[in-house]
């Protein structure tokens, strides 16, 4: 079993940027697919990001392709979310979500058993 903590989260405006991070503890990030998630007031858990358990591939959403890159640490245990160029509709609570590896459904939340408590990226136009 692996425990979640996101931290970096903050008020930036339209065009900044903010690194999230993930620190994993109980377990090494390496037998997990790590993936980002947010969730805006009123909408669905959106995915946004995903890195493999051995850092093969990562692959991100639609929404955020070109602005957002997915990293690892390993020997500090995290995951990282480089976002760029952050815009009003980024705001969102953003999740830190860990998976058994696969490819199939990396982008769906219900194939992720642990998560953390998230963490408030809020931008200002």
């Amino acid at each position: 079993q692996v425990q979640l903590v996101e931290s970096g989260g903050g008020l930036v405006q339209a065009g900044g940027s903010l690194r999230l991070s993930c620190a994993a503890s109980g377990r090494t990030i390496s037998y997990y697919d790590m993936g980002w998630f947010r969730q805006a007031p009123g909408k669905e858990r959106e995915f946004v990001a995903v890195i493999s358990w051995n850092g093969g591939y990562t692959y991100v959403g639609d929404s955020v392709k070109g602005r957002f890159t997915i990293s690892r640490d390993t020997a500090k245990n995290t995951v990282n979310l480089q976002m760029n160029s952050l815009k009003p509709e980024d705001t969102a609570v953003y999740y830190c979500a860990a998976k058994t590896p696969g490819r199939v459904g990396v982008q769906s939340a219900s194939r992720y058993t642990y998560w953390g408590q998230g963490t408030q990226v809020t931008v200002s136009s």
